[in-house]
């Protein structure tokens, strides 16, 4: 159990930022667009568009066109944006014992997993082929 406090939120992000560049270059051209976010906790309206009803239970989310699902008409759109929820993090982080940095790194490339047009149930299988 973890008794030091957690990252701030601009610590987080720097460790969110610092995932993306490490990405393959294929995949980071890609993520050029989207924004990373750190965040407390989700809004009710993000805990209700995934099904979850405790704020406890999101670390991270996607919000955005996925690029297979992108066309030429898609223009003047939001940018894609990957959320990570700084508390339901520090909160796992104190409980399991994973380190910090494992954890953030496992929720980009999760969320960025999406951007890339996969499911969950598509990253499931692969993590567990892994």
């Amino acid at each position: 159990m973890h008794h030091r406090p957690g990252p701030t939120a601009v610590q987080m992000q720097q460790m969110a930022e610092a995932v993306v560049r490490d990405l393959p270059g294929e995949f980071r051209e890609q993520m050029l667009d989207v924004v990373l976010q750190v965040e407390d906790f989700a809004t009710a309206e993000q805990l209700e568009a995934v099904g979850l009803s405790d704020k406890w239970e999101l670390t991270g989310l996607y919000e955005g066109e996925a690029l297979p699902d992108r066309s030429i008409w898609s223009s003047g759109r939001m940018p894609a944006r990957i959320w990570l929820f700084r508390e339901p993090l520090i909160a796992e982080w104190r409980a399991t014992g994973v380190q910090m940095d494992d954890l953030v790194r496992h929720v980009v490339v999760h969320e960025a997993g999406h951007h890339f047009g996969f499911s969950d149930d598509d990253m499931h299988s692969l993590e567990d082929e892994a």
